[in-house]
């Protein structure tokens, strides 16, 4: 449960300081609903074993080798990745009590982040992601505005690889056919301009002409500026954008897990392959550092290996000895 610094009579510094974060975060940096959320759950974690162990409650008196303790402590049955997480916490928290002069130092900068194995991003082919293009069209059952709207979905998501919140936001005064571009909101509520393809310019009229029908049946009432709206008319969320995708991925391509995030590697994937730069590609998909975007070029080296493999004289010839020795 969240810090209640006005009816908690155990309120102290550390208390009103993580109170303090949680607001900057929110304002001035307008972070996600739900990083604020993991930053304070976090260090609400951390001044619970500072109260277990008697330790002072203000980040002030709060050293590396309390910090230290803390991350031991939880080190059993935890992840690598959260412990990493957990550090990261850490560090923001001591780097915003730094910028208020509220600490001198950071005992957060003193700690080592445990190795974590990030897993490479899961893409599909160029042919199965055509195939789920074309599962909503060539499934033929349903209404139709419900698949033209789901073609225009995948088409947005492949096509221009935003993420699946940015999708389920898009307005239609952020959608311009004729400049031929969507205006998204990304993290931290900034936006950038994404291009929008043939075949997703094409999906998108053909949807745009049949949404007025998708309208509540009895009220008649319909989201005004949605993009995507749902069969009665709200905008779609992102868990109905997920499960959509999900559908599809199964019909289209046989992929009952696919998500929205694997179009979006996907995107990045092919237009690597096709021989996009990656500061390009870093500016469609609105990474913040291009180490996060260069995840894709281990991805294409994998796949220029498996090709290698497959098909080189060499790579033939080095798995067996006799056409080695040209026997």
């Amino acid at each position: 449960m969240p810090i209640d610094a006005e009816n908690d009579p155990q309120t102290d510094e550390l208390a009103q300081q993580i109170l303090g974060f949680e607001s900057y975060l929110r304002s001035e940096r307008r972070a996600s609903p739900r990083t604020v959320e993991a930053y304070g759950r976090d260090l609400r974690e951390l001044r619970r074993f500072a109260q277990r162990k008697t330790l002072a409650l203000d980040a002030r008196g709060l050293g590396v080798p309390a910090l230290r303790g803390w991350l031991a402590s939880i080190f059993e049955g935890r992840s690598p990745q959260t412990l990493a997480r957990k550090t990261a916490s850490l560090r923001a928290f001591y780097r915003f009590l730094l910028k208020r002069s509220i600490v001198r130092e950071s005992p957060a900068a003193a700690l080592r982040t445990p190795r974590t194995k990030r897993p490479l991003p899961t893409f599909l082919t160029v042919e199965d992601a055509f195939r789920v293009m074309e599962a909503p069209t060539a499934d033929g059952r349903g209404d139709e505005p419900l698949r033209l709207r789901d073609t225009a979905m995948l088409e947005l998501l492949y096509g221009a690889g935003i993420r699946v919140s940015e999708l389920a936001g898009l307005t239609l005064a952020r959608t311009d056919l004729d400049a031929r571009i969507a205006r998204v909101l990304g993290k931290g509520n900034k936006e950038r301009i994404v291009p929008l393809g043939t075949q997703c310019l094409a999906a998108l009229h053909a949807y745009l002409a049949v949404r007025p029908q998708l309208r509540h049946p009895r009220t008649e009432v319909q989201a005004p500026d949605a993009l995507f709206l749902g069969r009665h008319g709200t905008r779609l969320t992102v868990r109905q954008v997920q499960n959509l995708v999900r559908a599809w991925g199964t019909k289209g391509a046989g992929r009952t897990d696919l998500h929205p995030h694997a179009l979006r590697h996907t995107c990045a994937t092919h237009l690597l392959d096709a021989g996009a730069d990656l500061r390009g590609i870093q500016e469609l998909l609105g990474h913040a550092s291009l180490s996060t975007t260069q995840r894709y070029t281990h991805v294409s080296i994998d796949q220029l290996m498996a090709v290698y493999d497959r098909a080189h004289p060499l790579a033939q010839a080095s798995s067996d000895p006799e056409k080695r020795r040209g026997g």
